[in-house]
């Protein structure tokens, strides 16, 4: 028998973040919500409950947009018992990924140490 490279949960995640991306993508522009997109899909072994990872393009509509995602949990999770193949879906649970804002900070933080290392120093030149 052939051994499997990824697990079911992994498979079901995968597909649950392309689904969701989708009725996300639907829900920011119908109800006018800060633009976000969903980053990453963890769904537990039991396949009871799913962690959906979410970015925002500005973060600091970020509060904003996860209310409202929160809110349209089960709207989404009706929507996905419709369109996929699984016995049962798995409740959702929207979190914040805040990675990128994170990655920007430090290479702007990156980017001024590099300005400032490039400028010549003004107490070098007052000889």
């Amino acid at each position: 028998m052939p051994s499997r490279d990824f697990k079911r949960t992994d498979r079901v995640g995968a597909e649950l973040r392309r689904e969701l991306a989708l009725l996300v993508h639907a829900a920011v522009r119908d109800h006018g919500l800060p633009s976000v997109s969903v980053s990453d899909v963890e769904v537990t072994r039991d396949l009871d409950w799913a962690t959906v990872w979410v970015t925002a393009l500005q973060p600091e509509r970020s509060v904003e947009a996860m209310k409202a995602l929160k809110e349209l949990a089960i709207e989404f999770r009706r929507e996905l018992s419709r369109t996929m193949r699984l016995r049962r879906v798995p409740e959702l649970r929207f979190k914040y990924d805040d990675s990128v804002d994170k990655g920007e900070r430090i290479e702007s933080l990156l980017r001024q140490d590099g300005v400032r290392a490039a400028a010549p120093d003004e107490e070098s030149t007052e000889d």
